[in-house]
């Protein structure tokens, strides 16, 4: 049988494909289990510093995979409280993945399709693709994605589209912030290649730094800002001592490229 998650990895890009075209990309447990395992070795991998996730065929991912999850709807609760937290651990590595993460959507992503987009930090979306939180359809909720999704859309959209899952457009989802570009799909691989670029060119710690900054403030209240901006600093003090942001600094000083550009 062959592999549901298939990796490659080049010049500094680990490309993670979901590989079930003939079950849309559904997301079963062997799928969740490899997809999991191949992100915690791209984050200890120092030879990946860019990972960009896609699907096989001519759909993104359709969600969980319906077959198993009506098989366990005679489970006891406590086999299914294993299976949504094995789900909820991929969306947790997905976004707190130390490296950037770049989702190439090249069709129809549904459910947990739209938790992997939320848990990744740059979407680029084939125009042509549509969308839904298709869940209160069959009797259920998007309760694990929703930590995830909830942190793009807010929750205005989510009232909306958790209760009536409606089909979303690529524009759409640009529009509720779950996605960044949308593109022709022959404009799909060029105009992620040029992010990738981008993203190769930042100093590989400065950028898991600033991951970790933005879920840490992204979300303070008011009162708060203030006391975070100073924890902030100190932050930027540190890392302005370290070897990186020395080298960052000698390099631009001295017309040169980092060490850590390959260009």
């Amino acid at each position: 049988m062959s592999a549901t998650v298939l990796t490659t990895i080049a010049e500094g890009i680990a490309r993670i494909t979901l590989n079930r075209p003939a079950k849309r990309n559904a997301l079963d447990r062997a799928t969740i289990g490899a997809l999991t395992a191949e992100l915690r070795s791209c984050a200890a991998d120092p030879a990946v510093r860019v990972v960009q996730l896609t699907g096989a065929g001519k759909t993104f991912c359709a969600g969980a995979d319906l077959t198993e999850m009506q098989e366990q709807a005679g489970a006891a609760e406590s086999a299914n409280l294993r299976d949504a937290e094995q789900l909820a651990a991929l969306f947790a590595e997905l976004d707190s993945l130390p490296k950037p993460t770049l989702a190439r959507v090249n069709g129809d992503g549904y459910g947990g399709a739209l938790g992997l987009l939320a848990a990744c930090d740059i979407v680029v979306v084939v125009d042509e693709a549509k969308f839904a939180f298709t869940e209160v359809r069959l009797g259920i909720i998007p309760a694990v994605i929703s930590p995830f999704v909830l942190g793009k859309i807010g929750e205005r959209a989510a009232r909306r589209y958790f209760l009536t899952a409606e089909t979303l457009s690529a524009t759409d989802l640009v529009r509720l912030g779950l996605g960044h570009e949308v593109v022709p799909a022959d404009l799909l691989d060029s105009s992620c290649t040029r992010f990738t670029e981008a993203l190769l060119k930042g100093a590989p710690g400065a950028q898991a730094e600033a991951k970790t900054l933005i879920r840490d403030m992204a979300h303070a209240r008011p009162k708060e800002r203030a006391a975070s901006a100073v924890e902030a600093a100190a932050r930027l003090a540190r890392l302005r001592t370290q070897a990186e942001a020395q080298e960052g600094f000698a390099a631009f000083f001295a017309k040169r490229r980092p060490t850590w550009r390959r260009d």
